[in-house]
């Protein structure tokens, strides 16, 4: 998997910002990641939200729907767990 550092920038029709956290792994055909973004332009401006791709082989981000298999659900909760903001966020999804 092509090394992509973190912080990086992100540029998005309503704002742009910063990639602060990255839980990825390599998943076969594709690099499944979960990615905490922070607004630091636009109209989302100070927020933060959760952004789920994929990359392609040559470390491009894909324009379709992340799809995970059962299989990787393992590897991508280890990769969440180093990342402490994203992981309370995603928290906030699924816990009541």
């Amino acid at each position: 998997m092509p090394d992509r550092r973190i912080p990086r920038a992100f540029t998005l029709p309503w704002g742009s910002g910063q990639v602060t956290e990255e839980a990825a792994i390599e998943g076969g055909l594709h690099a499944p990641s979960i990615q905490l973004l922070h607004y630091e332009l636009g109209a989302r401006k100070g927020q933060n939200a959760v952004r789920f791709v994929a990359y392609d082989e040559d470390g491009h981000l894909e324009q379709r729907p992340l799809i995970v298999n059962e299989r990787e659900i393992a590897a991508l909760r280890r990769e969440v767990q180093r990342s402490p903001r994203l992981r309370a966020l995603l928290r906030r999804l699924v816990e009541d």
